[in-house]
């Protein structure tokens, strides 16, 4: 061959290497024994599943003051795993209150019977098809779940989002429940202008117009929606005392801590769940230093 239409051909064959790898690739399934837990990743032109290597281990008994929004959700999820008729969940309301926990917290309640759970984030909502395609064959049921969820005017995420919901000619497979928690009960900004839509008959009664109809179309489409509120302050300091004895503080030594419990949660501004848990973490940390000071100094 000629050694000018080798060296041409060689050429070609680079070129084309790096094409292909620009070009996107299908999602492949992940090692579906690596983990219950999987996140949903897109680097440059491909997309996988990464196995979460090391899961959260809340449990349902952890989450206190939140006992009726637990048994409404561990019900739907119930009916889920055993592969009967569940609905897509939407959990709203106040941050910190253990929305995100409680799903964690079902995961671990069930992962023995098949639960699976894949973590997308919402920029990744227009590849949820794809996703619902993989998993569509599989014999564990999945969470595909989305943390603090919500959307802006005209972004991509939103209409795929509903039509996996309900709408799409496809729709998602039985074994895939869709679960997301927000602060927007709406899941997309509502603006003073947008009251300007609606009308009123003669007879007094008000009609939504375009804007607040759409608005509502998306958050309509979970079949169950569970509403999380802020805490007060027994409640607050019920979820400190449930942390506080796990880290094995005693009745006196949590009775103790009580007024520096209210001063943290004053300084963060908030009385939520996640406060109560950052604050018994650190006096278990100021504990544990404090014990080894004192090993440390009588060795001294």
């Amino acid at each position: 061959m000629n050694p000018a239409l080798e060296a041409l051909l060689a050429r070609a064959e680079r070129v084309l290497a790096r094409l292909e790898s620009t070009l996107p690739r299908p999602l492949e399934a992940p090692d579906w024994g690596a983990s219950v837990a999987f996140r949903y990743r897109r680097r440059a032109h491909a997309a996988l599943l990464d196995p979460v290597r090391h899961v959260g281990g809340i449990r349902l008994s952890d989450l206190q003051e939140i006992d009726g929004q637990r048994d409404r959700l561990v019900r739907n999820m119930a009916q889920f795993v055993a592969g009967a008729p569940a609905n897509n969940v939407l959990l709203t309301g106040a941050r910190g209150t253990g929305k995100s926990s409680l799903i964690k917290a079902c995961l671990n309640e069930y992962a023995d019977r098949g639960l699976r759970l894949i973590e997308v984030d919402k920029s990744d909502m227009v590849d949820l098809p794809d996703i619902v395609d993989l998993v569509g064959e599989r014999a564990e049921r999945f969470i595909i779940f989305c943390d603090d969820l919500s959307f802006e005017d005209g972004e991509p995420g939103y209409k795929a989002l509903k039509s996996i919901l309900d709408g799409s000619v496809s729709a998602a497979s039985d074994n895939v429940l869709i679960c997301a928690t927000s602060n927007r009960r709406h899941l997309l900004p509502e603006y003073m202008k947008d009251n300007l839509s609606y009308t009123h008959t003669e007879d007094g009664e008000v009609h939504p117009g375009e804007v607040i109809e759409e608005k509502i179309s998306l958050s309509e489409r979970f079949g169950l929606w569970i509403s999380f509120y802020p805490f007060s302050q027994d409640e607050y300091l019920a979820i400190v005392a449930q942390w506080l004895r796990q880290a094995g503080f005693d009745a006196a030594a949590i009775e103790a801590v009580r007024g520096e419990a209210l001063v943290f949660a004053l300084e963060r501004g908030s009385r939520s769940g996640r406060v109560a848990w950052q604050f018994a973490r650190d006096m278990a940390g100021r504990r544990l230093v404090a014990g080894a000071g004192d090993v440390i100094g009588g060795a001294a």
